[in-house]
């Protein structure tokens, strides 16, 4: 057990967020993101859900300032809706460190797709949300 770090965060996944260099993206994925199929790395994160994952990384994780938005979710697909509580979740969670982070990026769900096999890892967590899909931009640790 180490000092300071959430007990939500696995070993794999310490490694992982070490491992990442600055321009990295990785995915916090809900249980329904094909994350086998777009990505050789995954981790999963059952029974976690995204708000909490997301307060346990973050105090951990510099998000990119030189890209005008570190955070992406998938659109709404021609026909659905988004539930604005699970980007409100998410923004609770994430304004606890980063008051001052850009708004969330919304892209299209074939082009989340295209990310997710260029991105560093996904985990898959236990986020039922539609639509629950966030990506995070690693950037640079401050000095």
């Amino acid at each position: 057990m180490l000092k300071g770090i959430s007990p939500l965060i696995s070993p794999a996944l310490l490694e992982v967020l070490a491992r990442m260099g600055h321009g990295d993206e990785i995915i916090l994925a809900d249980a329904h993101f094909p994350g086998e199929t777009f990505n050789p790395r995954v981790l999963r994160a059952d029974g976690l859900r995204i708000p909490a994952l997301l307060e346990a990384i973050l105090p951990l994780f510099e998000l990119d300032a030189y890209v005008p938005n570190p955070l992406a979710m998938m659109a709404a697909v021609p026909g659905d809706r988004l539930d604005p509580a699970v980007e409100e979740s998410y923004l609770a969670a994430i304004h606890k460190t980063n008051p001052k982070v850009p708004p969330i990026e919304r892209i299209e769900r074939f082009a989340f797709y295209e990310r997710a096999k260029s991105a560093f890892a996904v985990v898959m967590t236990g986020e039922t949300a539609k639509y629950g899909n966030i990506i995070l931009k690693k950037g640079v640790t401050p000095c």
